[in-house]
């Protein structure tokens, strides 16, 4: 069964400053996810999941979802505070869903086949794409993947990042993910806090449907103690980190050969711009993708 795309697209960018998924950054007036759904659909995925927030359906529906008919199979799932499994119940004043691995498990009634999932702001390049549809084609079980960027590749020049630095063992496998916040690039380069060589996630995973069981009891365990937190967030790599540290899950890390880039802050959209138009200039897309 051919693999699906699940695409986080809940979020509205507030570093941002506005809906970035809308946002045109290619040549020819590309958004950021056409790349992403061109390389997915090249690679061999055949559907794409959208984790959307259900009060911006309509936009996202004609701005993107309208983008694609014809060319690969979509479908919605939508995230809000008040999916939670049964016996939970958002606190008041809990008005943000509740993160990304949050966002992972409102899809578990969308999702049969093997899948990835991808931020829809975030540009992973072809080769992402193709080392986890041939990694999908062969998972069972509780078998994972994530492809892992370089530290260095994955700053702004604008302001400070939050990366997953990744530790894995001789064998390629991860070990665990730690959330460091703040990183900016005075702090990366030989004799710094961060060489910039470190496997860094970019939530750009590969599972099997065997994720959602397991995701789910993260889950309530997570509600049980900060479910009453308006602000707490459920991230999708402290999850799996969870999961490799209770040996419930092996996670093999892909190097990412391609390079990625996104636009955290305004003020990257220029250089982003400029990426884009040099890969289609190299031939590496074609003019149009849809």
């Amino acid at each position: 069964m051919a693999p699906t795309l699940l695409v986080l697209a809940a979020g509205m960018g507030s570093r941002y400053g506005g809906l970035k998924q809308i946002d045109p950054v290619g040549p020819s007036g590309e958004l950021m996810l056409d790349y992403a759904v061109y390389d997915a659909r090249q690679a061999g995925f055949r559907r794409v999941v959208f984790i959307i927030r259900e009060d911006f359906e309509g936009v996202f529906r004609a701005k993107i979802g309208a983008r694609y008919a014809g060319q690969i199979a979509v479908d919605y799932v939508y995230q809000s505070p008040a999916a939670l499994p049964e016996g939970f119940t958002a606190p008041p004043g809990r008005e943000k869903p509740w993160g990304t691995g949050h966002a992972v498990w409102c899809a578990h009634d969308a999702l049969r086949e093997n899948f990835a999932v991808i931020n829809a702001d975030d540009f992973y390049g072809a080769d992402s794409f193709r080392q986890l549809a041939d990694f999908l084609a062969q998972a069972r079980a509780a078998q994972f993947a994530l492809a892992g960027f370089g530290l260095a590749r994955t700053l702004s020049e604008h302001g400070a990042v939050s990366r997953g630095v990744c530790r894995t063992d001789g064998a390629g496998f991860l070990a665990s993910v730690t959330e460091e916040t703040g990183i900016t690039p005075a702090e990366v380069g030989a004799g710094r806090k961060f060489s910039g060589d470190e496997t860094v996630s970019m939530n750009c995973w590969g599972f099997t449907a065997a994720l959602f069981p397991l995701l789910d009891g993260q889950l309530r365990a997570f509600l049980r103690a900060h479910g009453t937190d308006a602000r707490a967030e459920f991230y999708l790599p402290a999850a799996v980190s969870a999961m490799v540290a209770r040996r419930e899950a092996a996670v093999r890390v892909l190097p990412a050969a391609g390079t990625w880039f996104g636009v955290t802050y305004r003020e990257d959209k220029p250089r982003v711009q400029a990426a884009l138009a040099a890969l289609v200039r190299d031939g590496a897309y074609p003019k149009k993708l849809f």
